[in-house]
């Protein structure tokens, strides 16, 4: 598989296949292709990995890309102006943990399953439900990143305290929790809600420079409304 990263504002990702290969993505995500691009849609990894998926806000079935030629080529976009990100799982043995909307497409190597956040607090207060995706394997991973892609290696004990809008993805060995603004003036008057997500070191973490919910909220005071008199 050979693959790269057309364009700037709302990036898709061409991914070039070899007679067989395949990839997997949601359903809806391919913007482009080949003539000899089969497609396949199926509840990937049973029943319950596919109601797990619907749990992440996620498609409960997955399609599939199989190439039935040499070098046939297959392409997925983004779906709000950001950046599209490889992950080459081979170098992150213990797996990625993602947050929910931010998988793009994979290898069939690739799996990606429910994983439940560590601690309560993170879930209930952490903005993301109390479930994240893990993805693991030996192949290559596509995330979606709203905005510009900012990303850390946190030292052991190295503590990152992160809007959970603008967190995509981090490595298992990072713990995550919640922590409370501290003051009243500041849950009050400060604009970033009551809790901020703490992620502690070592291990990799993503970040995009842009949260998408907040963005749209800011829009709707300027959406047209239909007032009926």
């Amino acid at each position: 598989m050979e693959y790269k990263i057309v364009g700037q504002t709302v990036p898709v990702v061409e991914i070039r296949l070899n007679q067989n290969e395949s990839v997997y993505t949601q359903s809806g995500a391919m913007a482009y292709q080949t003539n000899n691009i089969e497609m396949n849609t199926n509840a990937r990894g049973g029943v319950m990995k596919s109601l797990g998926r619907m749990f992440v806000g996620e498609s409960i079935f997955m399609a599939n890309y199989t190439s039935r030629g040499a070098n046939e080529m297959v392409a997925f976009a983004s779906t709000v102006p950001g950046m599209i990100v490889p992950v080459d799982l081979k170098k992150i043995p213990d797996g990625l943990l993602i947050q929910k909307n931010s998988f793009l497409c994979a290898e069939q190597s690739v799996n990606t399953k429910v994983a439940f956040t560590k601690r309560f607090g993170a879930g209930l207060f952490g903005g993301e439900g109390f479930i994240l995706q893990k993805a693991e394997g030996n192949g290559t991973l596509f995330l979606e990143v709203d905005g510009d892609v900012i990303e850390k290696q946190l030292q052991p004990g190295e503590i990152l305290k992160v809007d959970t809008g603008n967190i995509v993805a981090f490595e298992n060995s990072v713990s995550y929790e919640i922590e409370t603004v501290k003051g009243f003036g500041n849950i009050l008057l400060g604009g970033e809600g009551l809790f901020l997500t703490k992620l502690v070191g070592p291990g990799k973490v993503i970040l995009q420079s842009q949260n998408f919910k907040d963005f749209a909220n800011r829009l709707i005071p300027y959406m047209p409304r239909n007032n009926n008199n």
